[in-house]
C-alpha cells in the first residue's frame, strides 16, 4: 500500500458511522400511526448537537425507543401527545429524535425500558428512573398510591423502606415482616388525606412520574448496568451486587415471596438463594462456589428475572408459566434458582422477553427457553421449552443478543 493509498484508508475508516434502524409499532414516528414493517434508519437531530453521532441502543417500552449518543446523552423518540398515558415516559418528542432531560450533565452509559418505565446509569454509577410510579422508588410514591386506591390488593401486599427497615437488605422478607409493613400502610390510608399533591400536572400525572428521579442506593454503591422488565427493575453494581424494586408479584424480584409492591431498592441473594435447601451447610457452600462469587450480568423479562454469574451460571426468578425460567416447570420461581439444564456450560450473555428467556455460551451456542407461541426461541416449531436443552448455534457462533 503506498502513501496515498493509506491515507485514503484512514479517512475511510474515521467517515465509519453507526446507524441506528427501528421497526415495529412507534406510533409518534409514523405519520399513519401504523405498524414500521421494515427496518428505517432513524437520524440524530442535525444543527445545535455538535455533530454527535450514535452509540448504543437501548430498546423502548409501549410506543417509544431509546438510544444512547457518541457524547453520554440519552436519545428518545416515538411518543405521541394523544396516545393515552404509557406514551409520556419517553418526552414527547414524536418522530424526532432528542435528549431527554436529566437532571445530572454526566454522561449516561447504560439505559432499559420497561412496559411504561425507564431507568439510565450515568458514568457516575448513578441511577434515574421515571415512568410508572410503581417502578420509582420513594416511599411518598407508595403512599400515594395506597391512600388513592390505586392498588386493590391486600395492605400486606405493598411493602416501602420504612415499614421493612433492614429486612429488603440481603435477605429474605418474612410473613412477620409482610404484616407489620401492612399494618404501618394501614395507618397511613386512614390518616391519608382525601386528596394527594400530584408530583405532575399533566394527564395521568397520579399514575406517572414524568421528570427522572435519582435511585438512593446507598453510600458507596455505583452501578453499572440496569435492566428494566414490564413493572420492575434491576441494577448490577460495580461489585456484582444485584439490587431489584418495583413490582414483584410472580417472585421477579427475588425475595421468596409474592410481595405486589416493593418501593424501596434490596439486594438480591442471587448466588446464596440459589445454594439454599441443597442439605448440609457444607453442601450449601460447595454449590455456591459451583455458582460463583459475583453476578456479571442481568435481565429482565416481562415479570421474569436471569442473571449470569462470574462462573457462567443462569440464575433465574420470577414468572414461570411458559417455562421462562428454564426449570422444568410451569411454577413461579420465587427465589433465585440455577437453570440445572445448563450444567456445565458457560453462559455468556442472557436476554429475557414476555414469555422467554435465550442465552449464550462462550462457545457461542444459543440456548433458548419459555413460551414459543410466534417462534421466538427459532427451534422450528411451536412447542414450548421448559428446559435449556436446545441449542441453536450448532456450527454457528455467536456473540450477542438483541
Amino acid at each position: 500500500m503506498n502513501g496515498s493509498e493509506r491515507e485514503e484508508g484512514v479517512k475511510m475508516e474515521e467517515c465509519k458511522e453507526t446507524v441506528v434502524y427501528m421497526c415495529g409499532y412507534i406510533p409518534g414516528a409514523s405519520p399513519e400511526k401504523s405498524p414500521i414493517l421494515s427496518p428505517v434508519p432513524v437520524h440524530l437531530p442535525g444543527s445545535g448537537y455538535g455533530g454527535d453521532s450514535w452509540k448504543d441502543v437501548c430498546g423502548g417500552g409501549c410506543g417509544f425507543a431509546m438510544a444512547i449518543s457518541e457524547s453520554g446523552k440519552l436519545i428518545t423518540w416515538g411518543s405521541t401527545d394523544d396516545e393515552g398515558q404509557s406514551y409520556m415516559t419517553s418526552g414527547k418528542h414524536g418522530e424526532t429524535p432528542e435528549p431527554f432531560p436529566l437532571p445530572t450533565e454526566a454522561s449516561v452509559l447504560k439505559a432499559a425500558a420497561g412496559w411504561a418505565h425507564c431507568v439510565s446509569v450515568t458514568e457516575m454509577g448513578e441511577v434515574y428512573t421515571w415512568g410508572w410510579k410503581e417502578c420509582v422508588p420513594s416511599e411518598k410514591i407508595v403512599r400515594d398510591l395506597v391512600a388513592g386506591g390505586i392498588f386493590q390488593t391486600d395492605s400486606t401486599d405493598q411493602v416501602s423502606g420504612k415499614a421493612q427497615g433492614s429486612n429488603l437488605i440481603g435477605g429474605p422478607v418474612s410473613h412477620v415482616d409482610n404484616k407489620k409493613a401492612g399494618e404501618e400502610i394501614g395507618k397511613r390510608r386512614k390518616i391519608a388525606p382525601a386528596k394527594q399533591e400530584l408530583d405532575s400536572s399533566t394527564p395521568g400525572g397520579e399514575l406517572f412520574t414524568v421528570s427522572a428521579c435519582l435511585v438512593n442506593l446507598g453510600p458507596g454503591v455505583r452501578i453499572s448496568t440496569v435492566a428494566a422488565g414490564g413493572r420492575h427493575t434491576l441494577a448490577l453494581s460495580d461489585m456484582g451486587q444485584v439490587w431489584g424494586w418495583g413490582y414483584g408479584g410472580e417472585g421477579q424480584l427475588g425475595l421468596g415471596t409474592r410481595v405486589k409492591t416493593v418501593a424501596t431498592p434490596h439486594v438480591i441473594p442471587c448466588i446464596e438463594q440459589s445454594a439454599l435447601g441443597k442439605g448440609s451447610m457444607s453442601s450449601s457452600m460447595q454449590v455456591s462456589k459451583v455458582l460463583g462469587s459475583y453476578v456479571k450480568g442481568i435481565a429482565c423479562g416481562g415479570r421474569h428475572s436471569a442473571v449470569i454469574t462470574d462462573a457462567g451460571a443462569l440464575v433465574t426468578f420470577g414468572w414461570g408459566l411458559y417455562g421462562q425460567c428454564g426449570q422444568g416447570t410451569n411454577n413461579d420461581q420465587l427465589r433465585p434458582t440455577c437453570v440445572s439444564s445448563l450444567s456445565g456450560k458457560q453462559v455468556e450473555r442472557v436476554a429475557a422477553g414476555l414469555w422467554h428467556t435465550i442465552c449464550i455460551t462462550v462457545e457461542g451456542h444459543v440456548y433458548a427457553f419459555g413460551g414459543n407461541q410466534f417462534g421466538q426461541l427459532g427451534t422450528g416449531v411451536e412447542q414450548a421449552e421448559r428446559t435449556a436443552n436446545y441449542s441453536a448455534g450448532d456450527g454457528t457462533s455467536m456473540a450477542s443478543l438483541v
